[in-house]
């Protein structure tokens, strides 16, 4: 086929978009292009062309995933401007549970597709229920060749999820040679120590490929207290202590001295066996609960992976098999248990478990305390990816391609939780081990039973006979099959009509079955079973059947300012078994006025089926770090009924959320307007500018714990939602997945690039740029009013929206030599603290690196990220860590070696 003008115009848009380091690998190809020129299908279209297309892409190659020295595809991607808050394998919290998503344009994973060489991934699992994205985690990062990032819509291309955009990863197709690779690395601190291991291996047998590859990841945690910014927690320590606080109306007539509301607590320096072992509670009495927590936690990563391509006549067959295995935990304070009367707790007259000589039971008494001697809670998961594909592809008349695809893929999870406390156990043992009164049969519970005393450090026996460990399942699997075909549909006098055509069918499952005791109805006490929160289990299943077609319409060819412009329209079909039918379709210009300049622009529609965890999750419980506006102000309108002089105790409360299967599905509508320059004047000197907007109707979210406590507070809505006791102390916040009414994001990208060649090296530069203008969420309110809360240039616990981010990279290599310099910006964001700004400060990272490629086949590299040991900015809306741990990293400055034998 003739190389023409459309194929330097591609290559000139994937210089222009590329995102970060582009080096000699990327200029390489474009000379080998030039000899012997291939029609391709790039990321946004199935159509195989020679052209550019209407849709803003960014390439990043192989020597650009690695620059940092990053061990994992969500850590490297991540870094791109585009890419906001998102799961990292950060988490005191538990939040992430050692998963990594991509959220593009601050939207949500959920709402930007993941694909590995143009098709599905199935969605990751994760503790308390599965996941409705794409775990990063799940994808070992040796296999990856190369990554297009599609900054458009693409439903009706790809089918649901693809509203923010579509990150699309290529592995290598015909890998011939062995390349070894190892790695170690840490931080200043000297934590976080990572190790790696990777082999990939490639040969021919006659005309098909055989590749293999293995790689291992080690990592362990860095501790709360070993950094400045997370050693104590910014809102002060907790009431709660080890020693423990406790309250009873009638503890005036047992002790000789002034008992404050707040109780009465042990003196840490007595065993607490006497009375005089106790003391008034006072402003001292505080404990740090997020000591020796994880900032980010441990995790080993293993994975196998082989694939498998044999031509038989005219048709290729592709075959490939995948085990990647996850282990990750996170590390909590040791549990603390609040024993109430009012629960069902009785604390007998035993000296064994009381040493005030009286019964303590009914609603008069409380006790709170972490215990210490229980040990850490530790969360623990083992989550395992099988995927085997294969497919079929050939080619039909002399220029119509089509290939065919299946793949069956399971993502199974196993989650423990160590050390916490069985609460019915625990209740029997405060009774002495008495179970008269006690309704029904609990043998069980009394077998080997312990008197358990709360008032003293307890003893290891009672540990053994209270601690508990929880067992959860889940799982998430996926079917795919695909069907396209594609070529010239017709010779226009400005060129021919492209043309592709497809199906799909796709099954999705999901399954969460959480421990069995956790869901039990507690026999003891009237709480619940044991300190895990419970959790209903989810089980559901969706199909659906998809038909597409797409067209490329070249309209006019080498004319005075028409150089080329071509019309692109998509439209897809798309029948669910949740929800019924939609079709959504797509409008794309790119008009090339002069060999120099691309204009481009997009319109297209898009929608988000609800997914299994948004639809069919079953109840339960978890805790949001929150602050209660009625702490502070009491008269406001939505505190009336909490007592004046009300402090707020516990930042974490607990709330209640599920599934809810009254959701409809989401809908788009996305806009694009670039361009794309590249210079005649200044030689590899190019760049592209692009406008968007992506407005999202009937979107599905969580309004938010916070979220409902303030506007309960601050406007007197929504407080049907919030349960307080008598003390004005939360007890839950009900929240779950709704369909607010829009949300709508806008901004720009830009992206430029330059190159050039000196007797001391080679030199390339890269600035990739990208300033959110507009979040806003329109949330329709019980009343029927509209909230408008624009959210760019804020930050809320785990979320921050920067107006500006950008990175910028320049790469110099001469000889056997190399190095790198690469900067990324975070820019500054405003937090709401008790209904007042407060500003974070922005953030920006270095990172350096230099190499050598030896005569013998070994290349060493030396690297330093963060080089200024740059911590994240403090941030009050955090309670739990100080820092937003989905935007920022917590790591420090981290040196590296890496070492590559190739063959």
């Amino acid at each position: 086929m003739e190389y023409s003008r459309f194929k330097q115009s591609m290559i000139s848009l994937a210089v222009a978009t590329a995102c970060m380091s582009t080096s000699q690998y990327v200029l390489a190809e474009e000379t080998s292009a030039e000899k012997n020129v291939e029609v391709i299908a790039v990321t946004g279209s199935r159509i195989k062309r020679q052209e550019a297309t209407a849709s803003p892409v960014q390439n990043i190659d192989l020597e650009a995933l690695q620059a940092n020295g990053s061990l994992s595809l969500g850590e490297a991607l991540q870094e791109l401007p585009s890419v906001g808050s998102s799961l990292n394998g950060n988490g005191s919290a538990g939040t992430s549970h050692g998963a990594s998503s991509l959220n593009l344009r601050n939207l949500g994973a959920n709402r930007s597709l993941v694909l590995v060489n143009g098709h599905r991934w199935v969605n990751g699992a994760g503790t308390r229920g599965f996941r409705d994205f794409v775990d990063m985690n799940t994808i070992p990062q040796n296999i990856i060749k190369r990554v297009e990032v599609l900054q458009d819509g693409a439903t009706a291309i790809y089918g649901a999820d693809a509203i923010a955009g579509v990150v699309n990863l290529y592995t290598y197709n015909d890998y011939e040679g062995l390349e070894v690779k190892t790695s170690y690395g840490e931080t200043s601190e000297g934590d976080k120590e990572t190790f790696s291991l990777d082999l990939l291996s490639g040969t021919n047998i006659g005309e098909a490929n055989l590749m293999f590859a293995a790689s291992y990841v080690d990592q362990k945690p860095i501790y709360t207290q070993d950094r400045k910014l997370t050693a104590v927690p910014l809102n002060g320590l907790t009431a709660s202590t080890p020693e423990g606080y406790f309250a009873e109306d009638n503890l005036a007539d047992v002790v000789d001295f002034t008992i404050p509301s707040a109780g009465i607590t042990r003196d840490p320096n007595s065993d607490g066996s006497s009375i005089d072992s106790w003391r008034a509670v006072n402003s001292d009495d505080t404990f740090n609960r997020y000591y020796n927590n994880y900032v980010t936690g441990p995790s080993e990563r293993s994975s196998l992976y082989t694939q498998l391509v044999m031509p038989f006549g005219s048709v290729n067959f592709k075959a490939e098999a995948l085990y990647n295995l996850r282990e990750s935990d996170q590390q909590f304070s040791p549990a603390l248990s609040s024993i109430r009367g009012s629960r069902g707790f009785t604390i007998a007259d035993d000296p064994r478990v009381n040493p005030f000589g009286v019964e303590f039971s009914g609603k008069d008494f409380k006790h709170s305390s972490f215990f210490m001697n229980n040990g850490y809670r530790v969360n623990d998961q083992k989550v395992e990816t099988t995927r085997f594909a294969m497919g079929l592809e050939g080619e039909v008349f002399d220029d119509w391609s089509w290939d065919t695809f299946v793949s069956w893929a399971k993502n199974k999870g196993e989650f423990t939780s160590n050390n916490q406390m069985d609460l019915d156990k625990l209740a029997l043992g405060l009774r002495a081990c008495d179970t008269s009164g006690i309704a029904g049969d609990v043998s069980d519970i009394a077998l080997g039973c312990v008197p358990v005393n709360i008032f003293n450090p307890l003893t290891d026996e009672m540990v053994d006979y209270v601690n508990f460990t929880g067992y959860d399942k889940n799982e998430a699997s996926q079917v795919d099959f695909t069907a396209n075909i594609t070529g010239a549909l017709y010779e226009l006098p400005a060129g021919y009509i492209g043309a592709a055509f497809g199906i799909e069918y796709r099954k999705e499952k999901g399954r969460d079955t959480p421990d069995s005791t956790i869901n039990a109805a507690p026999r003891i006490n009237t709480y619940r079973t044991t300190t895990s929160s419970p959790r209903e289990g989810t089980i559901g299943e969706y199909d659906l059947k998809e038909a597409y077609a797409e067209f490329s319409i070249p309209l006019l060819a080498d004319l005075p300012l028409a150089d080329y412009l071509e019309l692109s329209l998509a439209a897809r079909y798309s029948d669910y078994s949740t929800f019924g039918s939609t079709t959504n379709s797509k409008v794309g210009l790119l008009y090339t006025p002069f060999e120099q300049l691309t204009l481009r622009a997009n319109w297209a529609e898009g929608f988000r089926a609800p997914s299994i965890l948004e639809l069919f999750e079953g109840e339960r419980l978890t805790y949001s770090a929150v602050s209660d506006p009625c702490s502070t102000d009491a008269s406001l309108p939505g505190c009336s009924g909490v007592p004046s002089g009300y402090t707020q105790q516990f930042t974490n409360v607990q709330v209640t959320t599920g599934g809810n299967r009254q959701l409809v599905p989401e809908t788009s509508i996305n806009k694009t307007v670039g361009l794309v320059y590249e210079s005649n004047l200044i030689e590899n000197l190019s760049f592209s500018l692009d406008w968007y907007e992506i407005k999202i109707n009937d979107t599905i979210s969580e309004f938010g714990a916070q979220n409902n406590l303030d506007l309960c507070a601050y406007q007197n809505k929504n407080c049907d939602t919030i349960t307080r006791d008598s003390s004005g102390e939360i007890l839950d916040i009900l929240d779950g997945p709704v369909n607010l009414n829009a949300t709508r994001v806008s901004g720009v990208d830009f992206v430029t690039y330059y190159s050039f060649q000196t007797d001391y090296g080679n030199w390339s530069f890269n600035a990739n740029v990208s300033k959110l203008n507009e979040l806003t969420e329109y949330t329709t309110l019980s009343d029927g009013s509209v909230e408008r809360e624009d959210l760019a240039s804020t930050a809320a616990s785990r979320e921050s929206y920067p107006e500006w981010r950008s990175t910028f990279s320049s790469t110099w290599k001469h000889d056997a030599w190399s190095a790198n310099y690469n900067l990324r910006y975070i820019g500054s964001t405003t937090e709401q603290v008790s209904g007042e700004p407060r500003d974070i400060g922005s953030v920006t990272y270095h990172n350096i690196s230099a190499g050598y490629q030896f005569e013998n086949n070994l290349a060493v590299k030396l690297g330093i990220n963060n080089l200024g040991d740059k911590q994240p900015p403090a941030s009050l809306t955090n309670l739990n860590i100080n820092f937003d741990q989905n935007t920022y990293n917590p790591t420090g400055r981290y040196m590296y070696l890496q070492l590559t034998y190739s063959l």
